[in-house]
């Protein structure tokens, strides 16, 4: 049979269907006035009578579907033919037209699909989702340490200088007056870069009795000198404890010597502002060390010139971030394991060692922290640990220059101090 005889056999079959059905011939649109026609039931294109009415051909399927008792086979390609029997197979299927939705009720689940959708586009990458055996082994290690050798009471703090009362509490002593006019020059260059502080102390004794001691407030930016020994012991005591906290962790102790003493000398300064800063009052700017207590004073009221100063701006900063324990003792820990310090000899290990912590504080802010709310907090905590080195040096070159004319430093501090450049 040739192609076109083919085509003309099934247009029978088709005619001869819907004669049986209508009982009437289908007529071509164009036998009978050769016109563009409207389907009477859908309103497209009709492409002639059929069953009685010019419609399209799609209604003309349609229509016939429901007499043929049911028995369209429904498939990918036939499912758009019969409707009738396309929703006869989905009742067969199981489907339950009381499950059919209301539109307020469909419009709440596209919603509600919308905000997943987001958030999952927004949340953080599944690696976060917990924290490893060996992460969490590795919190709870620097946690002990740190309980070990962080005493936030100061219980053991007791063999420490105090500054002098005078008694007309406002002109430095004779001696000191008599030290800064050897060499005004160099003070000058102290005092440059720095913002005159007035640092208060308050000691209270185990009878209940409290001592305080207020700065001299005519002493032309040099209030600190007399609290330099007491400064000195105070920092000399947190010192020795992160010294001992770096050595407890099995990481630290399992690299050369050479290696542990570099890497002391370029992080206990940091390691000990991250210790001071959990116990700052950022409401009232004090430190609270169990009996003693130190607070900046600004004669003007309240933070703005204080703030000035990037150690205090540094402090607040790291404050508002409200972090928890596990954070800090993982912020000590990078920044003991920085590769890029003085005199390390084995960098690439100790870069790896400080990748291992810091993945680590990723992974706990990401699964400790409410999300989105902190999803920035670990970028934050990096940015503050670069403004701690930057911190460090600045302090540790005004510390040395103090040093050179008044001589205040005890030997553990000349020694983290020495060969500090680089």
């Amino acid at each position: 049979m040739r192609p076109e005889e083919s085509w003309s056999h099934v247009d029978l079959v088709r005619r001869e269907e819907a004669d049986s059905v209508s009982e009437k011939p289908t007529i071509n649109v164009d036998e009978e006035d050769g016109g563009l026609q409207i389907c009477r039931v859908c309103g497209d294109k009709a492409n002639g009578y059929h069953f009685n009415v010019m419609t399209c051909e799609g209604c003309k399927g349609f229509f016939r579907c429901p007499f043929r008792k049911g028995t369209c086979e429904i498939t990918r390609k036939t499912r758009r033919q019969c409707q009738a029997c396309r929703l006869r197979k989905c009742l067969e299927s199981g489907m339950k037209k009381e499950m059919i939705m209301s539109d307020a009720a469909v419009e709440q689940r596209r919603a509600l699909i919308k905000r997943k959708k987001r958030e999952k586009i927004e949340a953080p990458p599944s690696g976060g989702q917990g924290l490893t055996e060996e992460q969490q082994a590795l919190i709870q290690e620097l946690m002990d340490a740190q309980m070990k050798t962080f005493d936030t009471t100061f219980s053991h703090f007791k063999d420490f200088r105090l500054p002098a009362v005078f008694n007309s509490g406002c002109e430095l002593p004779e001696f000191l007056q008599t030290s800064l006019m050897e060499d005004p020059g160099a003070w000058s260059q102290i005092m440059k870069d720095s913002v005159p502080m007035k640092i208060s102390l308050k000691l209270r004794g185990e009878d209940g009795s409290i001592w305080n001691y207020q700065p001299p407030c005519k002493s032309k930016g040099k209030e600190i000198i007399p609290l330099l020994p007491h400064l000195a012991d105070v920092s000399t005591y947190m010192f020795k404890g992160v010294i001992n906290f770096a050595k407890v962790i099995s990481y630290f102790r399992d690299l050369p010597i050479e290696d542990q003493i570099s890497l002391l000398k370029g992080a206990t300064f940091e390691m000990c502002l991250l210790r001071f800063n959990t116990m700052f009052d950022i409401e009232t700017g004090t430190w609270e060390c169990g009996r003693l207590a130190y607070c900046f004073e600004d004669p003007d009221g309240g933070f703005q010139k204080l703030l000035l100063d990037p150690l205090m701006k540094f402090h607040c900063t790291l404050k508002k971030l409200q972090l928890h324990k596990e954070e800090y003792v993982l912020m000590q820990a990078i920044s003991l394991f920085s590769p890029d310090r003085p005199g390390v000899v084995q960098r690439s290990v100790v870069d790896q060692l400080q990748e291992r912590f810091a993945l680590t504080l990723k992974a706990y802010i990401e699964c400790s922290r409410p999300y989105p709310a902190h999803r920035f907090l670990f970028l934050k905590i990096m940015s503050v640990l670069t403004e701690l080195r930057s911190i460090n040096a600045q302090q540790t070159q005004q510390l040395l220059r103090i040093q050179d004319t008044h001589p205040f430093a005890t030997p553990l501090m000349q020694e983290l101090f020495s060969n500090t450049d680089g």
